[in-house]
Parts: C-alpha cells; sequence; structure tokens
C-alpha cells in the first residue's frame, strides 16, 4: 500500500509561506495537493512544482539562513563573532568556540537541514519516474529535468552545510519512508561529498543557464550548480578535522578535487551569465529590494525571504546590521554580531570602497535626536551589508525580507584563482581573476592604492586569503575558509597579537589614536552610500579616513565633542580574559566543528558526539 508521505511535510509549510524572493513571484502561487497521493503530485507540473518549492522553503527562516545558520554558526572568526562574554549555553558561546551540547540554539538547524534532505530525498526519487519525465512533451520533459536538478542541488547545499558545522553525519539519500532502519550512524564526511559532486555533475546537464531559463536568482541554475560544486570541491580537497584521526587534516589526493574548483569556476567565468557589480555596496543593497536591483547577475544564488514570517522571511538587518534607537524613524535593529576591532585596519584607509560598506562603526539614536549617527568603539562596530533603513520597513517589524547572498560572482573568481594557484601557480589568468575583485573594490584609485599581485605560489595564495577575507566580511565565508586552509588557530593567536599592538599604539597600530572625539551628526539615510555615510562624520581634526590613522595626544574632549575610547577600548581582558578574550575557549582539533545537541543524540542509539564534546 502506498503512504502519501508528502502530505505530512510539503504541503503545510508550502502553502501561504512559500519561497523566496523579495517580491511575488508566478512560481509561488501553487495548489494544495496534501489529499493526492506520490503519483499524482508528480503527475503535475504544478504540483511538482510545489514540492519543489517545499524544497526551497527550508532555506531561509530562524533556524535557516534566516538567523543562526547565516549569522550565529559562522560568526566565530578574525572578522566578525557573536557579542557578549563566553557562556557554553548562549550563542556568545559559539563565537568563543565553548558551546555545549546542551545550547538550544543547535537543534533546530540541524533538524531543519534534515527537513529539506528529506522533501529533496523525495523529489529525487519520484521525478524520475514520472511520466512527464520520461514520455512527456519536449517541454515538460525540460520542466521536470531542471525540477530534478533543483532537488540534487538543494540536497547538496543541505548536506554542506551539514559537513561544514558538525563533520561526518548521517547520510540518508532515499525518502524515509523507503528506510527500513532510521537509526543511522554517521557516514564519512568524504563519503558524502563524493555523492554531492556525482550529483551536481549530474544537475549541471539538468538545469539551464540563468538567461535560458528567466528564473530569479532565488532558484538554481547551471551557474549556481557549478559554484556550488567548486565549492564543495574546495571543502572535499581542503582540510578538516576528522573523526578517525581526531586532527585536522587533508586527503593524499586534494589536487583531484582543486582540478574540479577549476573546472568548475572556469565554466562559470566563460559562460558570461554573471558579472561582478560595478558597485560593491549595491551588491548588497540590492538584496533589500527598494529599488536597488543586481542588474549583472553577481547574484549567482541567494536565499530567498518572504513573508514576513520566522519561517519563510529572515533578520537579516535586524539581528545584524547597525544598531537602531527602537524610537527612530525607522525603527529598532538589534545588531548581535560585532566585528573584530582590528579588521577595521585590515582594509586600505583611502582606496578600498569595502570598508565602510561591511563595517557599521555608528549606532542610531532616536527621531526627537534627530537619528542622529553615534560613533561607537571598535569593540561595538557591527555588520554593514544588511541594514534595516536601506529597506523599506520601519516599526518593530524583525523580518525586513532582505535575502542571503549564497554564492556572489566574485567567489566564483576566487574559488578559480585560488585553484588555478595550487595546481598551475599565478598563471595570468589566476591573477586576471583576483585583480578584477580587487579593481572594483578600488574603484579609479586601483592603479595608484592596489596592491601589487604577487608572481609566487606562496605569495599569491597570501593574497588571496587576504582579498577573501575582505570581501566575505560578515558573509559566512570566513570561519570556514580558515578551517579548510588549516589556517584558524594561526589567525585566532595572530588577531590576539593585533588586539595588543592596538591596545598598545605600537607596531603596525602606533597611528590607533586612543581616543575620538565626535558630534552626534544626522544620518543622512538610504539616500548616500555607506562613504558619503561615514564622511559626513562630525570628527574633530577631520574626517575618518584621517582622525582614525593619526595618533592623537587629545585626552580630553573639546567643547561641543563627546569622547570615544578607540585603542584605548580594548583590554587585557579582550585578548586573553578566560570569558572576554578573542576566542578565549578554542582548542585546535576539536573547535573547528560544532556538537551536536543533546536532544538531538539521545533520539538515535547509533549517533555518537565526537570531536571531544
Amino acid at each position: 500500500m502506498k503512504r502519501n508521505i508528502l502530505k505530512s511535510f510539503i504541503i503545510p509549510l508550502a502553502i501561504g509561506s512559500l519561497v523566496t524572493v523579495s517580491s511575488c513571484e508566478n512560481y509561488l502561487e501553487v495548489q494544495n495537493p496534501s489529499t493526492l497521493s506520490q503519483d499524482a503530485i508528480f503527475s503535475s507540473l504544478a504540483f511538482t512544482e510545489s514540492a519543489i518549492t517545499g524544497v526551497y522553503n527550508q532555506l531561509p527562516g530562524d533556524d535557516g539562513y534566516g538567523s543562526r545558520i547565516s549569522t550565529l554558526f559562522p560568526n566565530g572568526s578574525d572578522d566578525f563573532k557573536m557579542g557578549g562574554d563566553h557562556d557554553p549555553i548562549a550563542r556568545g558561546g559559539i563565537s568563543h568556540f565553548g558551546v555545549s551540547p546542551g545550547f538550544t540554539d543547535l537543534e533546530n538547524p540541524f533538524l531543519q537541514l534534515y527537513r529539506g534532505i528529506e522533501r529533496a530525498n523525495i523529489c529525487i526519487k519520484y521525478i524520475p519516474l514520472s511520466a512527464l519525465y520520461t514520455s512527456g512533451t519536449a517541454t515538460e520533459q525540460a520542466t521536470m529535468r531542471r525540477f530534478y536538478g533543483e532537488a540534487l542541488t538543494l540536497r547538496a547545499q543541505f548536506y554542506h552545510e551539514l559537513i561544514r558545522n558538525w563533520g561526518d553525519v548521517p547520510a540518508q539519500f532515499e525518502p524515509s519512508a523507503d528506510t527500513p532502519d532510521l537509526f543511522l550512524p554517521k557516514t564519512n564526511q568524504d563519503e558524502i561529498y563524493d555523492k554531492l559532486l556525482a550529483d551536481l555533475a549530474m544537475a549541471a546537464d539538468l538545469v539551464p543557464w540563468r538567461s535560458e531559463s528567466g528564473a530569479p536568482t532565488t532558484r538554481v541554475t547551471k551557474g549556481a550548480v557549478k559554484g556550488l560544486r567548486a565549492r564543495i570541491a574546495l571543502a572535499r580537497g581542503g582540510y578538516a578535522l576528522r573523526r578517525e584521526s581526531g586532527i585536522v587534516e587533508r586527503r593524499a589526493n586534494y589536487k583531484d578535487f582543486y582540478q574540479i574548483a577549476r573546472t568548475e569556476a572556469w565554466e562559470v567565468i566563460q559562460s558570461k551569465q554573471h558579472a561582478l557589480n560595478p558597485s560593491y555596496e549595491n551588491v548588497f543593497r540590492s538584496l533589500h529590494g527598494n529599488g536597488v536591483t543586481d542588474a549583472t547577475y553577481e547574484h549567482v544564488w541567494q536565499v530567498g525571504a518572504f513573508g514576513g514570517n520566522a519561517r519563510t522571511d529572515t533578520k537579516l538587518g535586524f539581528g545584524n546590521g547597525p544598531r537602531i534607537a527602537e524610537a527612530s524613524t525607522y525603527g529598532r535593529a538589534n545588531g548581535l554580531s560585532e566585528a573584530v576591532p582590528t579588521y577595521f585596519y585590515e582594509f586600505d584607509s583611502i582606496g578600498d570602497s569595502r570598508r565602510d560598506v561591511t563595517l557599521a562603526y555608528f549606532q542610531v539614536d532616536t527621531k526627537a535626536n534627530n537619528d542622529n549617527k553615534l560613533l561607537t568603539t571598535p569593540l561595538l562596530m557591527r555588520e554593514g551589508k544588511f541594514r534595516k533603513y536601506w529597506t523599506s520597513i520601519a516599526g518593530t517589524n524583525q523580518t525586513l525580507g532582505i535575502n542571503w547572498p549564497l554564492i556572489r560572482y566574485a567567489d566564483v573568481l576566487l574559488m578559480f584563482a585560488e585553484a588555478e594557484n595550487e595546481l598551475n601557480g599565478p598563471t595570468p589568468e589566476a591573477k586576471a581573476a583576483l585583480e578584477e575583485v580587487r579593481k572594483r573594490a578600488f574603484l579609479d584609485d586601483y592603479e595608484d592604492r592596489m596592491p601589487e599581485t604577487p608572481s609566487s605560489k606562496e605569495d599569491f595564495f597570501k593574497a588571496l586569503v587576504q582579498e577573501r577575507y575582505l570581501e566575505f566580511g560578515g558573509e559566512g565565508v570566513r570561519k570556514y575558509d580558515l578551517i579548510r586552509w588549516d589556517l584558524l588557530e594561526t589567525r585566532i593567536n595572530e588577531v590576539r597579537a593585533d588586539l595588543r599592538a592596538m591596545m598598545t599604539g605600537t607596531g603596525r597600530y602606533a597611528n590607533v589614536p586612543q581616543y575620538v572625539f565626535y558630534k552626534p551628526t544626522p544620518l543622512l539615510g538610504p539616500r548616500a552610500t555607506a562613504r558619503q555615510e561615514m564622511l559626513d562624520y562630525n570628527l574633530f581634526g577631520g574626517n575618518v579616513n584621517k582622525v582614525m590613522y593619526e595618533p592623537s595626544t587629545t585626552t580630553t574632549a573639546p567643547d561641543g565633542y563627546t569622547r570615544i575610547s578607540w585603542g584605548a577600548a580594548i583590554t587585557e581582558a579582550h585578548i586573553t580574559g578566560p570569558t572576554r578574550g578573542f576566542a578565549s575557549q578554542f582548542k585546535k582539533n576539536h573547535s573547528e566543528l560544532l556538537p551536536i545537541y543533546n536532544g538531538v543524540l539521545s533520539q538515535n542509539y547509533r549517533l555518537t558526539q565526537d570531536y571531544g564534546y
């Protein structure tokens, strides 16, 4: 007897809270097939699309890329961290690398990723069995192939997220209804990744390019498949904490996977389907809607935000981004993600347009105080790529319809440059890919301000590590990059040394002022660029590009100015303190992965904790 397995988990989440764009798309409007069998569902293009929509629905929301997976789990790196002291059963436990298996925020994201996998598994089984797939019209077959490729790609994304956070995990590639024993042990991540790479090779032949499909970039196109395959190949070929050895290591055949990454990224580049947005700032403004578009399709794939709820929308711009007072024109924004103070000084002081987009070193006061921007200390800088005042939503709303960037063309360029350099050294093609990203950041100043591109393999790799640091701050990329390069511990130690130098005003931080003085200045708001907003600050002694880079002997605020501690804000407690120090609980060969939530562990007697938890 056939079980109506779709009814229980696709339809309840598909109806009324569908995937995923800032504006309504026709494909979101589906009928309710909850009373139909799987045969009937996959005999209809409309109902099959409803099923695929149900898979996409497991990307956004509080427990997906709307909050925890996008801004909580990745923010323990040398760019951003979650605010607060170390607490093993709170969010600070993740950024301090000491989270407990009892922390409740670990549970639902883990389960949501598996819900996405289950939904994808059903589509992957039944779509190829459908008469529409095997013997429909040419149009029907092409549509069903696209759906099949989308399901394969979505499943790969869900598994990739599980692996990079939890390492070896249970792997199920069949619907639960077809699995005799659901108490699955962990599967080695290499085995899972090899399966995903094969799936994505198939999906690339099933899914059209962006221009051929006309689909929004919230849906999978060939560029997204290839970009994800390149990303997974680099993870497969990179370092990882291994369960069997208990250490971070990479496999001897790692270059085989760099070759896959090189090929896939190069094919996206050659396709001309995507290009860098001329404005780095507009890459992120386009995620907010409000009239700004991504005309060059730099966003190869993004998670759409839709519906104004905790399941299908996101809290980007509220849970991260600059803090905004509730009584302001724009309404409250919490801003829990904090920048590492030294990150400010990694950007070129004049030429790099990314600094003032990535970092928000201000908070917004009340409307009664003219929505003034107030300077923060370097300890309280926030993410700047997601800003509530860039949307058209004000008031108490926490869900703002801001999409999450999964794959950008800039990442494709830099993945190609990395793989090409590893295989062949810094060839002209590798240099051109790196320089294309840099030139956009430096705008018209690139000839005078942009660093020279190295010609040795080792130095080129170092330049690429730095470029990815500057390009992807706050986008949930950096921690996982450092892990796959086996540089996480190295960077933690370097940041601690840099924090001490900034505190004492020594070394490369000798010109950092101990104090900065400012007058509250009205926020220019969405009509101004991020750079114009920061240059508009009324700072004693000049604009930000001068004041923040010159030592000052002034310690008392001049008349009318407010003093803010800058270098002086950092104390030894922020460097080596047991609860406040940077990455205070980090342990090599342990902290690279998260523990599985205790409640999940207790439901499967074959599931083990591992990695020293």
